[in-house]
């Protein structure tokens, strides 16, 4: 019966027109121009060579970015079938190449059952979550996943029920993941990684604006006369009630305020919903973020870095103070080994540079140095925080304040050298979030602004360094740097 049932030779012909492909991607899917880019160069290449082999993309990209749905908006743009699996949590190899003939139960693996579905041997493939495969006794699906996913192997793609090659060579394979650490490095060389950043503010809002709010008011029953939001109150949600790189928690703050207007509106209340920056926290409640800190004025000894999360970048605070003891260092902050080790390499720059400082040579004769990272609970790691505890340190000893307006990341070294660090794009993106609009980058980063879309750097101002002294000189409010 597989055999009879499997697709050999049954193909969809591919529609593509270029122009109605833009618009398909750009109907559903807001701004990740790079992504379209790729997608729209894929169907001009298969217009030219229709004989060509599917590519292998992988988009990554932070939760809710909208990773799942641009697949489905291939298919749709090329009118090709559409078929997804999940692999998040799959152990077993047999999952991926199917049991042999003789076991009982056997079955054939994922991806030809995903064929027979579909009816057709070319259809855009979504593997989703290809970064939370398992492997245990029962084999390692990854490697199983090398045949599949290698357009020079898989136009003979053996599985273990059917024991006879099977053409994948037309298939569209599209894999999502939040990371690409986990990623085995043989099955990452075989795709072309495309990464989706997240959202900045704008973005969310026309992405609510266009499609969460028309589909929240379908899904919760309202009509449109029924409710309007104004754009003060949809931006108030957007940064108070919700802090992520995608959109998944903004549709569900939408929901649940379309939810409160639904029950009104059931109990017989006939008005017209009017939700201003005024009345929403009767309907979401207080608000649920806040900026972390009290910024309002720059302080001695409390500097901004930027961290890189799974959920996008953030903005991240370094404290620092001097206290009576020995000379030692104290890290607080659950803090990982890496980012321990840059706190000692910034001490060992900052005493290395006490005479250009100004500051006397015994100062830690009787003093120990504290260095805080707020946000307790929260496991950090990572040698980009370097900067910032070093300009944290230099602003204790001078007793001048750090600037509250300027945020800074890159690596230390002892020679106080500024070295590359990685996520540039994401930082940006939280520092946006964290209201900063200048931004202290190291040197060998500055190819990486070309990649940075240009709205982004309307708003923030990068300055590229390559050593502390110039750190320092923009970053702590009127210090002199003498020669030693």
């Amino acid at each position: 019966d597989w055999m009879v049932d499997m697709p050999w030779s049954k193909t969809t012909k591919d529609v593509i027109d270029i122009k109605q492909a833009k618009k398909v991607l750009d109907k559903d899917h807001f701004a990740l121009d790079k992504v379209k880019d790729r997608i729209l160069e894929y169907l001009s290449v298969r217009k030219l060579n229709p004989k060509m082999k599917g590519p292998i993309l992988c988009f990554v990209g932070p939760p809710g970015v909208g990773k799942t749905s641009l697949g489905q908006a291939i298919a749709q743009a090329m009118k090709r079938k559409f078929v997804r699996i999940s692999l998040g949590g799959i152990r077993d190899e047999a999952e991926i190449r199917g049991h042999r003939r003789t076991y009982i139960g056997a079955l054939p693996g994922r991806i030809l059952q995903g064929l027979k579905q579909c009816g057709t041997n070319n259809p855009v493939f979504m593997m989703d979550e290809i970064d939370k495969l398992g492997s245990d006794f029962r084999g390692d699906p990854s490697s199983a996943l090398l045949e599949a996913l290698d357009p020079e192997q898989n136009l003979a793609f053996s599985d273990h029920y059917l024991n006879l090659p099977f053409d994948l060579s037309k298939v569209m394979f599209i894999l999502t993941a939040n990371l690409t650490d986990t990623i085995p490095s043989a099955l990452l060389d075989r795709m072309e990684v495309i990464t989706l950043p997240g959202y900045t503010e704008e973005e969310k809002k026309a992405i609510a604006q266009r499609h969460l709010i028309p589909r929240q008011i379908k899904e919760n029953g309202l009509k449109v006369r029924n409710i309007s939001i104004s754009p003060a109150a949809l931006y108030q949600i957007i940064k108070e009630y919700t802090s992520e790189a995608g959109l998944r928690n903004l549709e569900r703050e939408i929901g649940a305020l379309f939810r409160k207007v639904a029950r009104k509106i059931a109990e017989g209340d006939k008005g017209r919903f009017h939700i201003t920056k005024n009345n929403l926290q009767q309907y979401l409640g207080v608000a649920k973020y806040y900026p972390e800190m009290d910024q309002e004025r720059s302080q001695v000894g409390l500097s901004t870095g930027l961290a890189w999360t799974q959920a996008g970048g953030d903005v991240l605070y370094v404290e620092a103070s001097l206290i009576g003891g020995k000379g030692e260092l104290i890290i607080t902050g659950q803090i990982g080994d890496v980012m321990q080790e840059s706190a000692r390499a910034a001490l060992s720059y900052a005493r290395a540079s006490l005479s250009m400082l100004g500051v006397k040579e015994n100062v830690f004769d009787n003093k120990d140095i504290h260095i805080h990272v707020p946000a307790g609970a929260i496991p950090k790691d990572g040698p980009s925080a370097g900067i910032a505890m070093a300009t944290a340190l230099i602003s204790v000893l001078v007793n001048k304040p750090v600037n509250k307006d300027i945020a800074m990341t890159g690596e230390i070294t002892l020679r106080g050298r500024v070295l590359p660090i990685g996520g540039l794009k994401e930082k940006a993106l939280g520092a946006i979030r964290g209201g900063i609009r200048t931004i202290i980058i190291p040197e060998k980063n500055k190819k990486e602004l070309a990649e940075i879309p240009a709205h982004i750097k309307r708003k923030i101002k990068f300055i590229p360094v390559r050593n502390m002294d110039k750190v320092l000189s923009l970053a702590i409010e009127g210090i002199v740097m003498g020669n030693g």
